[in-house]
C-alpha cells in the first residue's frame, strides 16, 4: 500500500465536501502536472491512503484522510470547453490528463503546515521541501505512521 499528500484549494473542494458527496467519492480531477499525472496513473492504488490537505488558504494543513477508491481514467474535464481545466491540445483518442477518484474517509483536526515543519521526523518529507508545488506527493510508511499516530 502506498501513501500520498493530496492538495485542494477548500473553496474548490474541502475535506467537507467531500465527506458529503455521494459515497464520499470525489473525482481528482484537474490536475495538470505531468508528475502528479504519472503518480495517479502508474503508482496509486485503489486503498492506498490520502492525507487530504488544505492549500491556497489562510491556514494550509492536513485537514482529513482519505483513500484512493479506483485506477486512474481519462479526466473528463480536459475535453470540457466549458471547465477551466480544458486542454485543448488533449484528443480523446489521445488523452494528456488522468484523475483517480477519492473517497472521503473523516474530517481530521487541521495540521498546519507550520506543525508539520517542526517535527524532525518529517524532515524529508517531499512535500514539505522547499519549491515543492506538486499538488500529489508520495508519503513514506514512516512519515504516514508519524503523522497519523501523533499529529492526527
Amino acid at each position: 500500500m502506498n501513501h500520498w499528500l493530496m492538495k485542494s484549494e477548500p473553496d474548490e473542494c474541502s475535506i467537507d465536501d467531500a465527506l458529503v458527496s455521494p459515497r464520499r467519492i470525489t473525482p481528482w480531477t484537474g490536475v495538470r502536472n505531468y508528475q502528479a499525472r504519472n503518480y495517479m496513473r502508474d503508482t496509486m492504488r485503489p486503498g492506498d491512503g490520502i492525507l487530504f490537505y488544505h492549500s491556497s488558504c489562510p491556514e494550509p494543513g492536513i485537514a482529513g484522510l482519505a483513500e484512493v477508491a479506483s485506477a486512474a481514467y481519462d479526466d473528463p474535464t480536459q475535453f470540457d470547453r466549458k471547465s477551466p481545466y480544458y486542454d485543448p491540445n488533449s484528443k480523446r483518442d489521445a488523452p494528456r490528463w488522468q484523475c483517480v477518484d477519492v473517497r472521503a474517509l473523516k474530517k481530521t483536526r487541521l495540521v498546519p503546515l507550520a506543525d508539520l515543519h517542526s517535527h524532525a521526523p518529517l524532515a524529508r518529507m517531499l512535500a514539505l521541501r522547499p519549491g515543492n508545488r506538486l499538488s500529489i506527493t508520495p508519503v513514506t510508511a514512516a512519515e504516514w505512521k508519524f503523522i497519523c499516530g501523533k499529529l492526527l
